[in-house]
Protein backbone atom coordinates (compact mmCIF):
# COMPACT_ATOMS: atom_id res chain seq x y z
CA UNK A 1 0.00 0.00 0.00
CA UNK A 2 1.40 3.40 -0.96
CA UNK A 3 1.44 6.20 1.59
CA UNK A 4 -0.77 9.20 0.72
CA UNK A 5 1.18 12.35 -0.12
CA UNK A 6 1.48 14.93 2.68
CA UNK A 7 -0.38 17.54 0.65
CA UNK A 8 -3.45 15.34 0.40
CA UNK A 9 -4.77 14.51 3.84
CA UNK A 10 -7.49 11.95 4.33
CA UNK A 11 -10.00 14.69 5.12
CA UNK A 12 -9.74 16.45 1.76
CA UNK A 13 -9.60 15.44 -1.87
CA UNK A 14 -6.20 15.65 -3.50
CA UNK A 15 -5.87 17.61 -6.73
CA UNK A 16 -4.77 15.69 -9.81
CA UNK A 17 -2.08 17.16 -12.02
CA UNK A 18 -3.73 17.19 -15.45
CA UNK A 19 -1.15 19.32 -17.20
CA UNK A 20 -0.26 18.27 -20.79
CA UNK A 21 2.91 16.57 -19.57
CA UNK A 22 0.95 14.30 -17.26
CA UNK A 23 -2.28 13.92 -19.29
CA UNK A 24 -1.01 10.84 -21.17
CA UNK A 25 -0.18 9.10 -17.88
CA UNK A 26 -3.63 9.76 -16.45
CA UNK A 27 -5.25 8.55 -19.65
CA UNK A 28 -3.40 5.23 -19.42
CA UNK A 29 -3.83 4.52 -15.70
CA UNK A 30 -6.53 6.04 -13.52
CA UNK A 31 -4.83 7.18 -10.30
CA UNK A 32 -6.66 7.25 -6.97
CA UNK A 33 -7.12 10.84 -5.65
CA UNK A 34 -5.17 9.93 -2.51
CA UNK A 35 -2.57 7.84 -4.40
CA UNK A 36 -3.89 4.72 -2.67
CA UNK A 37 -3.02 1.43 -4.32
CA UNK A 38 -5.46 -1.53 -4.08
CA UNK A 39 -4.76 -4.14 -1.44
CA UNK A 40 -6.16 -7.07 -3.45
CA UNK A 41 -7.37 -9.89 -1.22
CA UNK A 42 -5.46 -8.86 1.91
CA UNK A 43 -8.62 -8.51 3.98
CA UNK A 44 -10.10 -11.88 2.99
CA UNK A 45 -7.08 -14.15 2.43
CA UNK A 46 -6.03 -16.54 5.19
CA UNK A 47 -2.36 -16.39 4.16
CA UNK A 48 0.09 -13.98 2.61
CA UNK A 49 0.05 -15.05 -1.04
CA UNK A 50 3.26 -13.16 -1.69
CA UNK A 51 5.31 -16.10 -0.47
CA UNK A 52 4.09 -17.99 -3.55
CA UNK A 53 5.27 -15.29 -5.97
CA UNK A 54 8.71 -16.77 -6.66
CA UNK A 55 11.40 -14.16 -7.24
CA UNK A 56 8.75 -11.41 -7.08
CA UNK A 57 8.55 -12.08 -3.33
CA UNK A 58 11.96 -10.40 -2.95
CA UNK A 59 10.60 -7.08 -4.20
CA UNK A 60 8.74 -4.41 -2.19
CA UNK A 61 4.98 -4.33 -2.66
CA UNK A 62 5.14 -0.89 -4.26
CA UNK A 63 7.59 -2.07 -6.94
CA UNK A 64 5.53 -5.19 -7.67
CA UNK A 65 2.47 -2.99 -8.14
CA UNK A 66 4.29 -0.77 -10.61
CA UNK A 67 5.51 -3.80 -12.56
CA UNK A 68 1.99 -5.22 -12.73
CA UNK A 69 0.65 -1.91 -14.05
CA UNK A 70 3.03 -2.12 -16.99
CA UNK A 71 1.99 -5.67 -18.00
CA UNK A 72 -0.79 -6.15 -20.54
CA UNK A 73 -3.82 -8.37 -19.70
CA UNK A 74 -2.53 -11.38 -21.66
CA UNK A 75 0.77 -11.45 -19.78
CA UNK A 76 -1.02 -10.98 -16.45
CA UNK A 77 -3.27 -13.95 -17.19
CA UNK A 78 -0.30 -16.15 -18.02
CA UNK A 79 1.51 -15.01 -14.90
CA UNK A 80 -1.52 -15.80 -12.77
CA UNK A 81 -1.93 -19.25 -14.30
CA UNK A 82 1.68 -20.09 -13.49
CA UNK A 83 1.45 -19.05 -9.83
CA UNK A 84 2.54 -21.78 -7.42
CA UNK A 85 -0.42 -20.99 -5.19
CA UNK A 86 -2.72 -22.58 -7.78
CA UNK A 87 -1.31 -25.97 -6.78
CA UNK A 88 -2.86 -25.52 -3.34
CA UNK A 89 -6.15 -24.26 -4.78
CA UNK A 90 -6.39 -27.21 -7.20
CA UNK A 91 -7.35 -29.82 -4.60
CA UNK A 92 -9.89 -27.57 -2.89
CA UNK A 93 -11.46 -25.65 -5.74
CA UNK A 94 -10.46 -26.98 -9.16
CA UNK A 95 -10.15 -30.79 -9.09
CA UNK A 96 -13.76 -31.15 -10.28
CA UNK A 97 -13.65 -28.42 -12.93
CA UNK A 98 -12.32 -28.35 -16.48
CA UNK A 99 -9.94 -25.47 -17.14
CA UNK A 100 -7.18 -24.39 -19.52
CA UNK A 101 -3.71 -23.19 -18.47
CA UNK A 102 -1.86 -20.98 -20.93
CA UNK A 103 1.68 -20.95 -19.55
CA UNK A 104 3.26 -24.29 -18.44
CA UNK A 105 3.55 -25.96 -21.86
CA UNK A 106 5.46 -23.01 -23.32
CA UNK A 107 8.34 -23.81 -20.96
CA UNK A 108 8.81 -27.33 -22.33
CA UNK A 109 11.68 -28.05 -24.75
CA UNK A 110 9.27 -30.10 -26.90
CA UNK A 111 7.16 -26.97 -27.41
CA UNK A 112 10.19 -25.21 -28.82
CA UNK A 113 11.43 -28.15 -30.89
CA UNK A 114 8.56 -30.32 -32.09
CA UNK A 115 6.76 -30.02 -35.40
CA UNK A 116 5.55 -32.62 -37.89
CA UNK A 117 8.71 -32.07 -39.96
CA UNK A 118 10.96 -32.33 -36.90
CA UNK A 119 9.31 -35.56 -35.74
CA UNK A 120 9.58 -37.05 -39.23
CA UNK A 121 13.25 -36.23 -39.42
CA UNK A 122 14.09 -37.81 -36.06
CA UNK A 123 11.51 -40.58 -35.67
CA UNK A 124 10.13 -41.27 -39.15
CA UNK A 125 11.17 -44.93 -39.12
CA UNK A 126 9.80 -45.67 -35.63
CA UNK A 127 6.42 -47.41 -35.44
CA UNK A 128 3.63 -45.92 -33.34
CA UNK A 129 0.14 -47.18 -32.56
CA UNK A 130 -2.63 -45.57 -34.63
CA UNK A 131 -5.77 -47.11 -33.13
CA UNK A 132 -5.69 -50.75 -34.33
CA UNK A 133 -2.51 -50.61 -36.43
CA UNK A 134 1.19 -49.98 -35.89
CA UNK A 135 2.71 -47.76 -38.57
CA UNK A 136 6.08 -46.07 -38.99
CA UNK A 137 5.57 -42.39 -38.31
CA UNK A 138 6.34 -41.48 -41.93
CA UNK A 139 3.54 -43.80 -43.12
CA UNK A 140 1.06 -42.32 -40.65
CA UNK A 141 1.94 -38.71 -41.54
CA UNK A 142 1.50 -39.47 -45.24
CA UNK A 143 -1.93 -40.94 -44.42
CA UNK A 144 -2.78 -37.99 -42.16
CA UNK A 145 -2.03 -35.42 -44.85
CA UNK A 146 -3.76 -37.16 -47.76
CA UNK A 147 -6.66 -39.27 -46.45
CA UNK A 148 -10.28 -38.37 -47.10
CA UNK A 149 -11.81 -40.53 -44.37
CA UNK A 150 -14.83 -39.34 -42.42
CA UNK A 151 -13.24 -40.84 -39.28
CA UNK A 152 -9.46 -40.47 -39.75
CA UNK A 153 -7.15 -42.75 -37.80
CA UNK A 154 -5.66 -41.16 -34.69
CA UNK A 155 -2.09 -41.83 -33.55
CA UNK A 156 -2.33 -42.60 -29.84
CA UNK A 157 0.81 -44.27 -28.45
CA UNK A 158 1.49 -45.04 -24.76
CA UNK A 159 5.13 -46.11 -25.26
CA UNK A 160 6.37 -42.97 -26.99
CA UNK A 161 8.74 -41.95 -24.18
CA UNK A 162 10.65 -45.22 -24.46
CA UNK A 163 10.50 -45.32 -28.26
CA UNK A 164 11.77 -41.75 -28.63
CA UNK A 165 14.29 -41.89 -25.77
CA UNK A 166 12.78 -38.93 -23.94
CA UNK A 167 13.63 -37.80 -20.42
CA UNK A 168 10.58 -36.66 -18.47
CA UNK A 169 10.96 -34.12 -15.66
CA UNK A 170 12.56 -30.74 -15.06
CA UNK A 171 15.85 -32.31 -14.02
CA UNK A 172 18.31 -34.20 -16.23
CA UNK A 173 17.43 -32.41 -19.45
CA UNK A 174 13.76 -33.32 -19.45
CA UNK A 175 11.81 -32.81 -22.67
CA UNK A 176 8.59 -32.07 -20.77
CA UNK A 177 7.12 -32.43 -17.29
CA UNK A 178 3.65 -32.48 -15.71
CA UNK A 179 2.39 -29.00 -14.74
CA UNK A 180 3.17 -28.39 -11.09
CA UNK A 181 -0.34 -27.29 -10.18
CA UNK A 182 -1.78 -30.81 -10.45
CA UNK A 183 0.33 -32.01 -7.55
CA UNK A 184 1.31 -35.61 -6.92
CA UNK A 185 -0.04 -38.57 -8.87
CA UNK A 186 -0.97 -41.23 -6.31
CA UNK A 187 -0.57 -44.02 -8.88
CA UNK A 188 3.18 -43.20 -8.80
CA UNK A 189 3.24 -45.20 -5.56
CA UNK A 190 2.87 -48.33 -7.70
CA UNK A 191 6.19 -47.55 -9.43
CA UNK A 192 6.82 -50.07 -12.24
CA UNK A 193 3.41 -51.69 -11.64
CA UNK A 194 1.38 -48.56 -12.33
CA UNK A 195 -1.05 -48.61 -15.29
CA UNK A 196 -0.39 -46.80 -18.58
CA UNK A 197 -0.46 -43.07 -17.97
CA UNK A 198 0.93 -41.01 -20.87
CA UNK A 199 0.33 -40.89 -24.59
CA UNK A 200 1.65 -39.11 -27.65
CA UNK A 201 -1.26 -37.94 -29.80
CA UNK A 202 -0.88 -36.95 -33.43
CA UNK A 203 -3.82 -36.36 -35.75
CA UNK A 204 -4.99 -34.50 -38.79
CA UNK A 205 -7.88 -32.09 -39.10
CA UNK A 206 -11.23 -33.64 -38.07
CA UNK A 207 -9.61 -36.60 -36.30
CA UNK A 208 -10.25 -37.10 -32.61
CA UNK A 209 -12.01 -39.28 -30.06
CA UNK A 210 -15.72 -39.88 -29.47
CA UNK A 211 -17.30 -39.57 -26.02
CA UNK A 212 -15.55 -41.47 -23.28
CA UNK A 213 -14.36 -41.21 -19.68
CA UNK A 214 -10.71 -41.60 -18.77
CA UNK A 215 -9.69 -45.06 -17.47
CA UNK A 216 -9.70 -46.18 -13.85
CA UNK A 217 -11.51 -43.02 -12.66
CA UNK A 218 -8.35 -40.98 -13.27
CA UNK A 219 -8.13 -37.30 -14.07
CA UNK A 220 -6.04 -36.13 -17.02
CA UNK A 221 -4.26 -33.19 -18.59
CA UNK A 222 -3.93 -32.75 -22.35
CA UNK A 223 -1.20 -30.42 -23.64
CA UNK A 224 -1.31 -29.14 -27.23
CA UNK A 225 2.19 -28.78 -28.73
CA UNK A 226 1.02 -27.92 -32.25
CA UNK A 227 -2.44 -27.23 -33.67
CA UNK A 228 -5.68 -26.79 -31.73
CA UNK A 229 -8.45 -28.99 -30.36
CA UNK A 230 -12.17 -28.48 -29.76
CA UNK A 231 -13.49 -30.03 -26.52
CA UNK A 232 -17.04 -30.61 -25.34
CA UNK A 233 -17.48 -32.08 -21.86
CA UNK A 234 -20.16 -33.14 -19.39
CA UNK A 235 -20.02 -34.02 -15.68
CA UNK A 236 -21.12 -37.50 -14.68
CA UNK A 237 -23.36 -37.65 -11.63
CA UNK A 238 -26.01 -40.17 -10.56
CA UNK A 239 -28.77 -37.72 -11.47
CA UNK A 240 -27.29 -36.85 -14.87
CA UNK A 241 -27.91 -38.80 -18.08
CA UNK A 242 -25.01 -39.38 -20.50
CA UNK A 243 -24.43 -36.76 -23.22
CA UNK A 244 -27.07 -36.56 -25.97
CA UNK A 245 -26.64 -39.34 -28.50
CA UNK A 246 -24.58 -41.49 -26.13
CA UNK A 247 -25.99 -44.73 -24.73
CA UNK A 248 -24.40 -46.55 -21.82
CA UNK A 249 -24.94 -50.09 -20.55
CA UNK A 250 -26.25 -50.55 -17.02
CA UNK A 251 -22.78 -51.22 -15.58
CA UNK A 252 -21.24 -48.50 -17.81
CA UNK A 253 -18.85 -51.02 -19.35
CA UNK A 254 -20.13 -50.37 -22.89
CA UNK A 255 -20.65 -46.99 -24.54
CA UNK A 256 -22.55 -46.67 -27.81
CA UNK A 257 -22.51 -43.46 -29.84
CA UNK A 258 -22.65 -42.54 -33.53
CA UNK A 259 -19.96 -44.08 -35.70
CA UNK A 260 -18.11 -40.83 -36.32
CA UNK A 261 -17.49 -37.51 -34.63
CA UNK A 262 -18.92 -35.74 -37.70
CA UNK A 263 -22.18 -37.67 -37.37
CA UNK A 264 -22.51 -36.77 -33.70
CA UNK A 265 -21.79 -33.10 -34.38
CA UNK A 266 -24.42 -32.97 -37.12
CA UNK A 267 -27.09 -34.79 -35.15
CA UNK A 268 -26.57 -33.82 -31.50
CA UNK A 269 -24.23 -30.85 -31.15
CA UNK A 270 -26.94 -28.19 -30.95
CA UNK A 271 -28.89 -30.16 -28.35
CA UNK A 272 -25.72 -30.91 -26.37
CA UNK A 273 -24.76 -27.25 -26.06
CA UNK A 274 -28.16 -26.57 -24.44
CA UNK A 275 -27.79 -29.47 -22.01
CA UNK A 276 -27.21 -28.68 -18.34
CA UNK A 277 -23.57 -29.00 -17.32
CA UNK A 278 -22.12 -28.73 -20.83
CA UNK A 279 -18.66 -27.20 -21.05
CA UNK A 280 -16.89 -26.52 -24.32
CA UNK A 281 -13.76 -24.74 -25.43
CA UNK A 282 -10.75 -24.67 -27.72
CA UNK A 283 -7.34 -25.64 -26.39
CA UNK A 284 -4.78 -23.93 -28.58
CA UNK A 285 -1.09 -24.41 -29.27
CA UNK A 286 0.93 -24.08 -26.07
CA UNK A 287 -2.04 -24.62 -23.74
CA UNK A 288 -3.03 -27.52 -21.49
CA UNK A 289 -6.57 -28.60 -20.55
CA UNK A 290 -7.61 -30.37 -17.35
CA UNK A 291 -10.13 -33.23 -17.56
CA UNK A 292 -11.66 -34.02 -14.13
CA UNK A 293 -12.20 -37.62 -13.06
CA UNK A 294 -15.42 -39.09 -14.43
CA UNK A 295 -16.20 -36.36 -16.97
CA UNK A 296 -17.49 -37.34 -20.40
CA UNK A 297 -15.53 -35.68 -23.21
CA UNK A 298 -15.34 -35.60 -26.99
CA UNK A 299 -12.31 -34.11 -28.74
CA UNK A 300 -11.80 -33.12 -32.37
CA UNK A 301 -8.73 -31.58 -34.00
CA UNK A 302 -9.49 -28.26 -35.63
CA UNK A 303 -6.12 -28.43 -37.40
CA UNK A 304 -3.31 -31.01 -37.63
CA UNK A 305 -2.02 -31.39 -34.11
CA UNK A 306 0.62 -32.86 -31.82
CA UNK A 307 -0.23 -33.33 -28.15
CA UNK A 308 0.87 -35.10 -25.00
CA UNK A 309 -1.67 -36.32 -22.48
CA UNK A 310 -1.25 -37.91 -19.08
CA UNK A 311 -3.64 -39.51 -16.59
CA UNK A 312 -3.19 -39.13 -12.85
CA UNK A 313 -4.89 -39.67 -9.50
CA UNK A 314 -4.97 -36.46 -7.42
CA UNK A 315 -5.71 -36.57 -3.71
CA UNK A 316 -9.14 -35.10 -4.32
CA UNK A 317 -10.16 -38.15 -6.37
CA UNK A 318 -8.42 -40.92 -4.43
CA UNK A 319 -11.79 -42.33 -3.32
CA UNK A 320 -13.02 -42.45 -6.92
CA UNK A 321 -9.98 -44.49 -7.97
CA UNK A 322 -10.26 -46.83 -4.98
CA UNK A 323 -13.97 -47.42 -5.60
CA UNK A 324 -13.41 -48.05 -9.31
CA UNK A 325 -10.59 -50.55 -8.76
CA UNK A 326 -12.62 -52.36 -6.11
CA UNK A 327 -16.11 -52.38 -7.62
CA UNK A 328 -15.43 -52.39 -11.37
CA UNK A 329 -12.51 -54.77 -11.64
CA UNK A 330 -13.74 -56.00 -15.04
CA UNK A 331 -13.36 -52.46 -16.42
CA UNK A 332 -9.87 -51.77 -15.01
CA UNK A 333 -7.34 -51.23 -17.78
CA UNK A 334 -3.72 -50.39 -18.46
CA UNK A 335 -2.08 -52.68 -15.89
CA UNK A 336 0.52 -55.21 -16.96
CA UNK A 337 -0.60 -58.84 -17.16
CA UNK A 338 1.37 -59.81 -14.03
CA UNK A 339 -0.81 -57.54 -11.87
CA UNK A 340 -3.71 -59.79 -10.91
CA UNK A 341 -5.25 -57.59 -8.19
CA UNK A 342 -4.84 -53.86 -8.96
CA UNK A 343 -7.03 -52.81 -6.03
CA UNK A 344 -5.11 -54.92 -3.51
CA UNK A 345 -1.78 -53.73 -4.87
CA UNK A 346 -2.80 -50.07 -4.68
CA UNK A 347 -4.18 -50.36 -1.15
CA UNK A 348 -1.09 -52.22 0.05
CA UNK A 349 1.35 -49.78 -1.55
CA UNK A 350 -0.51 -46.68 -0.37
CA UNK A 351 -0.86 -48.11 3.13
CA UNK A 352 2.90 -48.55 3.44
CA UNK A 353 3.81 -45.05 2.27
CA UNK A 354 0.82 -42.87 3.20
CA UNK A 355 -1.34 -44.78 5.72
CA UNK A 356 -3.28 -41.73 6.90
CA UNK A 357 -4.21 -40.81 3.35
CA UNK A 358 -5.36 -44.38 2.65
CA UNK A 359 -7.51 -44.28 5.78
CA UNK A 360 -9.17 -41.07 4.59
CA UNK A 361 -9.73 -42.49 1.11
CA UNK A 362 -11.30 -45.73 2.36
CA UNK A 363 -13.55 -43.79 4.73
CA UNK A 364 -14.78 -41.69 1.80
CA UNK A 365 -15.41 -44.85 -0.24
CA UNK A 366 -17.51 -46.22 2.63
CA UNK A 367 -19.46 -42.97 2.80
CA UNK A 368 -20.13 -43.19 -0.93
CA UNK A 369 -21.31 -46.80 -0.50
CA UNK A 370 -23.67 -45.93 2.35
CA UNK A 371 -25.18 -43.12 0.32
CA UNK A 372 -25.68 -45.46 -2.63
CA UNK A 373 -27.27 -48.12 -0.42
CA UNK A 374 -29.56 -45.60 1.29
CA UNK A 375 -30.86 -44.28 -2.01
CA UNK A 376 -31.52 -47.80 -3.24
CA UNK A 377 -33.47 -48.61 -0.09
CA UNK A 378 -35.44 -45.39 -0.48
CA UNK A 379 -36.26 -46.40 -4.04
CA UNK A 380 -37.53 -49.80 -2.91
CA UNK A 381 -39.68 -48.23 -0.20
CA UNK A 382 -41.08 -45.77 -2.71
CA UNK A 383 -42.03 -48.68 -4.96
CA UNK A 384 -43.71 -50.49 -2.10
CA UNK A 385 -45.61 -47.34 -1.11
CA UNK A 386 -46.77 -46.84 -4.69
CA UNK A 387 -47.93 -50.46 -4.84
CA UNK A 388 -49.94 -50.11 -1.65
CA UNK A 389 -51.55 -46.88 -2.79
CA UNK A 390 -49.93 -44.77 -0.06
CA UNK A 391 -47.98 -41.60 -0.50
CA UNK A 392 -46.15 -41.17 2.78
CA UNK A 393 -42.95 -39.52 1.58
CA UNK A 394 -40.95 -38.35 -1.41
CA UNK A 395 -37.28 -38.14 -2.30
CA UNK A 396 -34.98 -37.12 -5.14
CA UNK A 397 -31.52 -37.65 -6.55
CA UNK A 398 -30.66 -34.01 -6.99
CA UNK A 399 -27.89 -33.71 -4.41
CA UNK A 400 -25.21 -35.13 -6.69
CA UNK A 401 -23.63 -37.33 -4.00
CA UNK A 402 -22.69 -40.96 -4.18
CA UNK A 403 -22.64 -43.17 -7.24
CA UNK A 404 -25.10 -44.62 -9.67
CA UNK A 405 -28.06 -46.48 -8.23
CA UNK A 406 -27.52 -50.21 -8.96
Amino acid sequence: MATPSPSSGYGQAAKLDVSPTNRKQHTMILIHPLNVKPLGNLFTADKNIKIEAGLFALLPDELITQIMEWLDPTVLMRLGCSCKAFAEDFADDWADKPFILTNPVRQWPVYQQWSICNLLEKYGEISFRAEAVDWPLKVYVNYMLHNGDESPLYLFDHSFVEKMGLNVGKADGGYYWPPDCFGEDLFDILEEHRPDRRWLIVGGKNSGSTFHKDPNATSAWNAVIRGSKYWIMFPSKPCDPPPPGVYVSEDQSEVTSPLSIAEWLLAFHTEARRTHGCREGICREGEVLHVPSGWWHLVVNISPSIAITQNFVPRAHLANALAFLKNKSDQVSGFKSDVSDPYGLFVSSLGKKQPDLLKEGLAEVETMHRGKKRKWEDLLRAGEAAGSGTNSFSFGFGDGEGEDVP
